[in-house]
């Protein structure tokens, strides 16, 4: 059974947690109590992007809590208007300043906009020079990394993407289990929208456990990482523990099944 510490090998070798904290939407007054509390649960996986604004907030709030800064797992990413090759580069050096870090283990393209091999060739660059550990995409669909693979020398290994019960994209989860390209979630806690749904609600208390947590174990074991955000204490405590129990098979499939292509953030579809 997968603990909080546990991590998933990426293709290139390198460890990434399986559960993280992510501060999409997180005020910048909120970020940093938000991200303590986080790592003082035993986070280990940070996400962050220049998009959210937060970047110097999570920075800091990592250094107050005084953990080695190789015991954790921090990921960034490059937004649209920042995309390119030259501006990939000017992009990264900005958000890592802002973070206070000398590397970043992970760097994702944001949103598969019109520029991204020439800005996929300029995270190759940062990847072979060692100012990211990992390189990765963001909301890409299954024609959006096959073009990619056209030209990339280095192929991503992470895909974080929207991903729930009621969106498995078995397409794109398949594409990225055949290619080795980890799968992970971003608002894996559907925004809150689903978790009173009578079905969730009803598995959640044949394991005593909350809906969130059923959500939370059922990513694990589809081999999906996921970064759930919150801001207030009790919620991000709840969410990590999701280690001491698991789900059935068939209760995990019965999830799977509960499909209904439910987006609830901004869809990929409208990217070439």
């Amino acid at each position: 059974m997968k603990s909080l510490a546990d991590t998933w090998t990426l293709a290139n070798g390198t460890e990434m947690p399986c559960l993280g904290f992510g501060v999409y939407k997180v005020d910048q007054e909120e970020t940093g109590p938000a991200v303590r509390t986080a790592i003082e649960t035993g986070y280990r996986l940070i996400d962050t992007a220049s998009y959210y604004d937060n970047e110097s907030e999570t920075g800091q709030a990592i250094r107050d809590v005084g953990v080695s800064r190789e015991t954790l797992f921090l990921t960034t990413k490059v937004w649209n208007t920042e995309q390119g090759y030259e501006e990939t580069l000017r992009a990264f050096e900005k958000s890592r300043k802002k973070l206070g870090v000398d590397y970043v283990d992970m760097y994702l393209i944001h949103w598969p906009d019109t520029p991204y091999p020439e800005t996929w060739r300029a995270i190759e660059k940062l990847y072979r020079e060692g100012w990211i550990r990992a390189a990765g995409v963001s909301n890409f669909l299954v024609r959006h990394l096959q073009r990619l693979q056209e030209t990339a020398e280095i192929q991503p290994m992470v895909n974080q993407v929207e991903y729930h019960p009621w969106l498995t994209q078995p397409e794109l989860y398949n594409y990225c289990r055949n290619n080795n390209i980890q799968l992970q979630a971003w608002s894996p806690l559907t925004r809150g929208r689903k978790l009173k749904d009578p079905e969730l609600v009803r598995m959640a208390q044949a394991y005593s456990k909350t809906p969130a947590q059923i959500i939370l174990r059922w990513n694990m074991q589809r081999h999906v990482a996921a970064v759930p955000k919150s801001v207030t204490p009790e919620r991000i405590r709840e969410n990590a523990a999701i280690t001491d129990f698991e789900l059935s098979s068939g209760d995990v499939d019965t999830m799977t099944a509960w499909n209904e292509d439910m987006r609830f953030g901004s869809s990929p579809e409208k990217f070439a």
